[in-house]
């Protein structure tokens, strides 16, 4: 029974690949696979890197592109501001163009009553001319 208890273990370390005949075995076996694990750890590392590069690579072109806009919006800013004053100067002048309209307006008026007055009195004048 013994027999072939060891000639099943012997066949299940086989199926398994492995197989340990001695403790130097069994450490190069296990240096194997810290080996591994340094290795996708490794592989991990340089993918995180990447990642980090490629991010840093996306926020330094983000600040560019935020920096731009920000530029346009002052330029912009300045731009609105100069339109914003002369839109004020052509207020102010088209205000004063309005009074002066408004007195102009007054004055013919004040002229026509004046005129029609004068015309009353010619008329008045001249018809007692006539009658004299």
């Amino acid at each position: 029974l013994q027999k072939e208890l060891l000639k099943y273990k012997q066949e299940a370390r086989n199926l398994q690949g492995i197989k340990f005949t001695s403790p130097q075995d069994a450490l190069q076996q296990r240096l194997i696979q810290q080996d591994a694990s340094v290795l996708q750890l490794k592989q991990e590392l340089l993918r995180a890197s990447m990642d980090k590069e490629e991010l840093h690579n996306q926020n330094v072109d983000l600040q560019r592109k935020v920096e731009e806009r920000n530029r346009l919006l002052a330029e912009y800013k300045k731009e609105l501001c100069q339109k914003d004053r002369h839109l004020q100067q052509h207020q102010t002048k088209l205000d004063e163009m309005l009074r002066q309209l408004s007195e102009a307006s007054y004055q013919q008026v004040d002229l026509e009553r004046e005129l029609e007055h004068k015309e009353a009195l010619l008329a008045h004048c001249m018809k007692r001319e006539a009658e004299e």
